[in-house]
């Protein structure tokens, strides 16, 4: 190898490297190479620097607010369609009739009713003053013994014949339209302006039970007990709930009437709001989402608590079974649509991540795609081909899939009352058709590569 040293002329020709000098030099530059690489994978790896943006925490509390909001917006809806709505409101109450806690209540309370003004001890007294007046003490003595008996008597077959009445279908049309009518009454008293059916007495939010008395009277005396035509019209009542939570139902109800509409839509604004104004919308659809979910569980605890809070409440002299099961009875409607919300909340907080960039995402979609197109090539190898309209459909799939979502977010909202088992039918079949469009889909055939260049 020649060297080149200083005292040597300019211009003189610089011998080319040798054979090691060139490997040492493409190894350098291979080394050179490998660490640009790594400071770029390191560089890309490194986490990003953002400056401060007002979008992130704007958007953060405005999906917090629209969750928070959410369960009110629920139960305005829920207290709307139930005291405003007349049939809703029937179809709520009419199962109470059925429940067995309750008909035991109604039967104790109309035989309690009807017995005392029957008033046994008193027609076994008169009967004995009667005989004594006639001179047969003997069996005015006898009679008055057989007081107790017969009062006991008469209390069962009363009892029997009412228990029997109340679980009839009669008595189960009455019910319906008793509260068919009652219900401008009810909101009457909501709205404070007063009623008759329903009514304060006592600490007591109560209900007549007139309408229900006349039809137990008819059928008593059908049945040979006459002397029951002798009772004058009476109206015991049967308690609902203390009256001192008449005047919160009363506030509740005037506020809540009044913003129904409203707390739904700024509900849903404050969500969409937020997703849109975030930084990273996908990841704000999947909080949003579950934030959604995780407040109709914070409402189906507050329920649960009310629940407590309601038995505690009532009065000794009332039936607790009663009581719960009316309360039960009463709330299932609001129960069955925060289950379809969570249903609801879970659904887009998984389709959100699912679509994301995240490895697990990636992956999933990766071998639905693989295991989908394996099968098309599958029948397209044993004669089974899509044509022109696998190839269409490729070709407009974007659209084809933003398409059957509209579609399926359409059906949930125009259902009338889904629950949470047609939230998840609705969710399969949105799966299901989003399979066949990427089963369907043709894509178009790959060139063939070019074959290597041979030399002459």
């Amino acid at each position: 190898m020649h060297d080149v040293t200083d005292d040597q002329e300019p211009g003189a020709q610089v011998p080319e490297p040798g054979s090691d000098e060139r490997a040492e030099i493409e190894a350098l530059r291979a080394e050179v190479a490998r660490l640009r690489e790594r400071q770029e994978a390191a560089t890309a790896a490194a986490p990003a620097r953002h400056r401060f943006s007002w979008r992130t925490p704007v958007a953060s509390v405005l999906i917090v607010l629209g969750c928070v909001l959410a369960p009110v917006a629920v139960l305005g809806a829920w207290t709307a369609n139930q005291v405003s709505d007349t049939n809703r409101y029937v179809a709520n109450v009419t199962p109470l009739i059925k429940d067995p806690a309750i008909q035991n209540a109604l039967t104790d309370k109309i035989t309690n009713a009807i017995v005392t003004q029957i008033n046994v001890p008193s027609l076994t007294s008169q009967a004995a003053g009667v005989l004594n007046q006639k001179g047969l003490p003997r069996v005015a003595t006898l009679l008055q013994s057989f007081s107790g008996s017969l009062n006991s008597a008469v209390t069962g077959f009363v009892h029997t014949r009412v228990h029997k009445i109340i679980t009839g279908p009669r008595m189960a049309n009455a019910w319906v339209q008793v509260n068919r009518t009652a219900h401008r009454e009810i909101v009457a008293a909501l709205s404070g302006r007063g009623s008759k059916s329903v009514s304060v007495q006592n600490g007591q939010v109560t209900v007549g039970l007139a309408p229900f008395i006349d039809i137990a009277k008819q059928d008593l005396a059908s049945r040979g007990l006459t002397i029951v035509n002798k009772i004058p019209e009476i109206n015991p009542t049967f308690a609902l709930f203390p009256s001192k939570d008449l005047v919160k139902a009363q506030t509740a109800y005037r506020l809540i009437n009044d913003l129904k509409i409203v707390l739904i839509v700024v509900a849903l604004l404050l969500l969409i709001v937020g997703v849109y104004v975030a930084r990273n919308h996908r990841r704000a659809l999947i909080g949003a989402g579950l934030g959604f979910a995780a407040s109709m569980l914070v409402l189906g605890a507050g329920l649960a608590i009310a629940r407590v809070i309601y038995l505690n409440s009532v009065p000794a002299s009332a039936s607790a079974d009663a009581a719960a099961a009316a309360f039960d009875i009463l709330v299932r409607f609001i129960k069955t649509a925060l289950r379809t919300l969570l249903v609801v909340g879970l659904v887009v907080a998984v389709g959100a991540f699912f679509t994301g960039p995240s490895a697990a995402a990636v992956r999933t979609r990766s071998a639905f795609s693989s295991g989908l197109g394996r099968l098309r090539r599958g029948g397209e190898s044993a004669g089974l081909s899509t044509g022109p309209a696998g190839a269409w459909t490729y070709t407009n799939r974007h659209a084809l899939r933003i398409g059957a979502v509209a579609l399926a977010a359409l059906i949930f909202v125009f259902w009338g009352q889904p629950t949470a088992a047609v939230t998840i039918v609705i969710a399969v079949l949105l799966l299901v058709v989003l399979g066949l469009i990427e089963l369907i889909g043709r894509p178009p055939p790959q060139p063939a590569p070019a074959p290597p260049a041979t030399s002459e």
